[in-house]
């Protein structure tokens, strides 16, 4: 066990969930500490120096003064193997932070404007929730689907970077029962602050029921799926569905049936086919006062009973 250990003071850092994250802050814990002895020793010293040697009157000459080569080659000796440590320690922490286990749970996770997309090898869909078992290796899939955003789990000391066109991963294995907070941490548009998660870690048993909602879900009514599916693609970060209150886009509260006018300014009736038009092709028609291209297409991401549910969930938003 190191002898530095900055977490157990939990107001200085956040939680730690990983045995990496232990790792990570003894390491930070020796780099603050040897600073700080430094910043004492090179200030502490020129101050000393200053006022032994200073001139105590308008007759003192300068003390010639010689060198010590012994004492010159401490100070840069001493120095350079503390530098080795550390680049040594921190490799090895860094070499283990990227060395992916083998038969780690994986769980694919798509960065998205602005949520985070989780889905199981089951099936199984959430957003903006990663549940995972205790004492287990899990490897975190990542990929986007339109700008760069980046994983982060402050209390694990992990991030990686999720880049449209190619996958990335990252790996940990909590040791703490839990919720962790989940953030994007490069600057990914104008809702950024609000893609914000969590991470639930929880009993092996917890997590197995976790995994049987995909099961059910198959049995759910057409609405309640669009419902899910809604929440799923982050459509809700964008629309609001309970009051007609504009976000990023429109409100969809009570829409169905009416007419809206278009930034041309036609108006076209909000039914069925407009609502499929939209998800499909969001740039075909635009609602007077949103700006253009800011929706993405999701044509090929849904299949036909998708489409549907999503569809019937929002003709009954009333």
């Amino acid at each position: 066990m190191m002898w530095f250990n900055i977490a157990k003071a939990q107001s200085f850092m956040p939680t730690q969930g990983t045995e990496i994250a232990k790792q990570v802050d003894n390491l930070y814990g020796f780099l603050l500490v040897t600073s700080l002895i430094a910043c004492v020793l090179v200030i502490g010293g020129m101050i000393y120096f200053v006022w032994k040697y200073r001139r105590k009157s308008s007759n003192d000459k300068t003390a010639y003064i010689s060198h010590n080569t012994a004492l010159e080659f401490l100070w840069s000796f001493i120095p350079l193997v503390i530098f080795l440590g550390v680049f040594g320690w921190g490799w090895y922490i860094y070499h283990q932070m990227r060395a992916m286990p083998k038969n780690a749970l994986e769980i694919n996770v798509l960065g998205k404007q602005w949520a985070w997309e989780v889905e199981y090898k089951n099936g199984f869909k959430t957003v903006n929730e990663v549940v995972v078992p205790i004492n287990q290796d899990v490897k975190i899939l990542l990929t986007s689907s339109d700008v760069i955003h980046s994983f982060f789990v402050p209390s694990f000391r992990i991030k990686q970077d999720a880049v449209p066109g190619r996958y990335t991963a990252l790996w940990f294995k909590a040791d703490k029962l839990g919720e962790f907070h989940l953030f994007c941490t490069e600057y990914c548009g104008t809702s950024h602050s609000g893609m914000i998660g969590k991470l639930r870690v929880v009993s092996r048993e917890d997590f197995d029921k976790y995994l049987e909602q995909g099961q059910e879900e198959r049995f759910l009514p057409l609405g309640e799926k669009g419902k899910k599916l809604f929440a799923v693609k982050a459509c809700a970060s964008c629309h609001a569905v309970d009051s007609p209150a504009t976000m990023v886009g429109p409100s969809l509260f009570q829409k169905f049936g009416h007419e809206e006018v278009m930034d041309d300014g036609s108006k076209i009736v909000f039914d069925e086919n407009y609502i499929r038009e939209s998800i499909l092709e969001p740039n075909k028609h635009i609602v007077k006062g949103f700006p253009k291209g800011v929706m993405p297409t999701f044509q090929g991401q849904l299949n036909e009973n998708e489409l549907s549910a999503l569809v019937e969930y929002i003709k009954n938003l009333k």
